[in-house]
C-alpha cells in the first residue's frame, strides 16, 4: 500500500501487526484496539510511537483515556460508503484535541480525500490502483468553496458563513 501524506507519496514508518502477533521491541507499530487494550501496559515507561486501528462503529470513548499515548489512529473503512469515520476524525480533532496522526486505511478513494482532510485526517494508504494513479498524476479536481466549516486552516469566510475558502 501506498502513503500519500500532504500531497505526496511518502515511505511510511509504521508497521501494522496482528492480534496476538509479536510486537517488535522498538519503532513504530499500529495495532488492533483490542490487543492495544489488553496489552497496554506492557508499554509503560516506553517512549516507544504507538498507533491503533479503530474499526467502524467504535465509539472514542474505548480509547479517550489512551489518546495522550497515541501517536497515530489509523481509521477503518471496510467500503468506500461507510463514512463513520468522517465523524470520528471531525470528534477527534475537535472535541478530544488529538494532535496525532489520524490515517484513513481502507477503501479510500479519489473523491472522498479532500473532504477527508477537511474533517482532520492528514494522511492515507491507498490501495486502490485509480486513486494511485490520479494522485501521482494529479489528476483530479480539488474544489476552493464550500458549505460546511472544516477541522483545518480555512481564509476567513467574512459575512457569508456558508461560503468558505481555503487557503
Amino acid at each position: 500500500m501506498a502513503l500519500y501524506r500532504n500531497g505526496s507519496f511518502v515511505a511510511d514508518p509504521w508497521r501494522s501487526v496482528a492480534e496476538g502477533e509479536d510486537v517488535p521491541p522498538s519503532g513504530h507499530v499500529v495495532m488492533p484496539l483490542d490487543w492495544w487494550k489488553a496489552e497496554r501496559n506492557i508499554f509503560d515507561g516506553s517512549n516507544a510511537p504507538i498507533g491503533v486501528r479503530i474499526e467502524p462503529g467504535t465509539p472514542i470513548s474505548d480509547y479517550a483515556e489512551d489518546l495522550s499515548r497515541l501517536s497515530l489512529i489509523a481509521l477503518v473503512f471496510p467500503k468506500f460508503g461507510d463514512g463513520r469515520h468522517f465523524s470520528t476524525a471531525q470528534l477527534l480533532r475537535t472535541r478530544y484535541g488529538f494532535t496525532g496522526e489520524i490515517r484513513a486505511v481502507g477503501e479510500v478513494l479519489i473523491d472522498q480525500i479532500q473532504m477527508m482532510e477537511r474533517c482532520g485526517f492528514d494522511a492515507f494508504e491507498i490501495d486502490n490502483p485509480v486513486t494511485e494513479k490520479q494522485l501521482r498524476e494529479g489528476s483530479y479536481t480539488r474544489y476552493s468553496q464550500y458549505y460546511q466549516p472544516a477541522v483545518s486552516k480555512e481564509a476567513p469566510a467574512g459575512t457569508r458563513p456558508w461560503l468558505r475558502r481555503t487557503n
